[in-house]
């Protein structure tokens, strides 16, 4: 689900923690060694999100948080921030070229361009995660 997230309203933030779960509190951060992704390029996108993209000049990026039962891929567009809410179950990640990941929700994806080794570690911890918590829960289907 794609959301704009710019305002601090309680409705989206409940449904965003009904789908991916609360956050990490800070004793599961350390033990996890963080949950967010440095920042990522954006090189190719759906057409809904790829319509946001294009309405400033600025350049395409975007950041990634784990949660307990997903991932929200967040970026911004003029003064606006969005998120690209994703349980895992519904995410599905390729590797693509050689320093290219690409990040699918059924028909929404963002393909982003990795070119450190964190960013390599960062997808690894993702992959183990999403094999961690692949299978949904029964009130989520």
């Amino acid at each position: 689900m794609l959301l704009n997230v710019s305002y601090n309203e309680i409705k989206i933030k409940e449904k965003i923690e009904a789908t991916v779960g609360k956050p990490f509190s800070l004793k599961e951060r350390w033990a996890k060694g963080g949950i967010g992704s440095s920042k990522l390029v954006i090189s190719q996108s759906s057409i809904d999100i790829h319509n946001l993209l294009v309405l400033d000049n600025n350049r395409n990026t975007c950041n990634i948080e784990l949660r307990p039962k997903g991932i929200i891929l967040r970026f911004r567009s003029l003064l606006e921030t969005y998120a690209l809410v994703i349980p895992y179950y519904k995410l599905t990640l390729y590797k693509g070229k050689a320093k290219e990941y690409s990040i699918y929700k059924e028909k929404q994806f963002v393909k982003v361009i990795t070119d450190t080794k964190a960013t390599f570690k960062f997808f690894s911890k993702l992959s183990a995660e999403k094999v961690a918590n692949q299978l949904p829960e029964i009130g989520d289907l």
